[in-house]
């Protein structure tokens, strides 16, 4: 996981994911709705991004002190839009040391990007508060399929039988479909590169690798250039409690 590269890549399109990030936009909605209560002392967000979610956790629920922490620096002034009292840090939550107990931690559709996934999960559920909720989304097994079908490329994504082996006092919600239509196989990779996906390789693609992969996507597609997106949601509680 190369986290220099996801940050340059979402820096640099951070002004085009409002209007091109849809599926994570539902996916914010949805796991708000998840929420227990709807008043909480302390939140923590991971991976605020442009504030999908930040913006419904802030109409929706009352908090005291809301803590937003994304690994781009220029994620701040989306923010401070939604709201001046938020406090907004720069860090990778991986490396970063909470110093407060939160009662509510939330996150969508970016911890699929951890490097030590299940690890930092069980390390961010052990500091929730007594009674404290950690709810995130993050994407299943078959987000990308057409993608990683011609490229053989994808993140290390998980099923939700593997979630629940890896927490069995979480709950995992039925994992859902979203299958999104475009022109032209060119205008899914623009897709990605829009919502920062491209972040997954390096690679510099040639004006052949770029027919061969417009040719093998309408070949498995047809007429119909799709991308599916597969949304999971998890909720695990403060383990002390039950």
């Amino acid at each position: 996981m190369n986290k220099n590269l996801i940050h340059s890549r979402f820096k640099k399109h951070l002004k085009d994911y409002d209007k091109n990030a849809k599926i994570q936009k539902i996916m914010a909605e949805k796991l708000i709705s998840l929420c227990s209560k709807k008043q909480y002392k302390n939140i923590l967000e991971i991976g605020c991004g442009t504030g999908f979610l930040t913006n419904f956790a802030n109409n929706i629920l009352d908090f005291e002190n809301y803590i937003a922490i994304d690994i781009v620096d220029d994620c701040k002034q989306y923010i401070y839009e939604i709201n001046p009292d938020i406090n907004f840090i720069t860090a990778d939550i991986e490396a970063f040391e909470i110093n407060f107990t939160p009662d509510l931690i939330i996150s969508n559709a970016s911890l699929q990007w951890l490097e030590k996934f299940p690890e930092t999960i069980s390390k961010l559920q052990k500091t929730l508060n007594t009674g404290g909720e950690f709810i995130f989304s993050i994407f299943g097994k078959e987000n990308y399929r057409e993608f990683l079908y011609i490229t053989g490329i994808s993140l290390n994504y998980y099923s939700d039988y593997e979630l629940k082996n890896m927490f069995p006092d979480a709950i995992i919600y039925p994992p859902e479909i979203h299958i999104m239509s475009f022109e032209s196989p060119k205008d899914v990779l623009k897709h990605m590169q829009l919502t920062g996906v491209n972040a997954i390789e390096k690679k510099t693609w040639t004006k052949s690798d770029l027919k061969s992969f417009e040719t093998e996507y309408s070949n498995l597609c047809g007429n119909r250039a799709t991308l599916t997106y597969n949304p999971v949601y998890v909720k695990l509680a403060n383990k002390t409690v039950g």
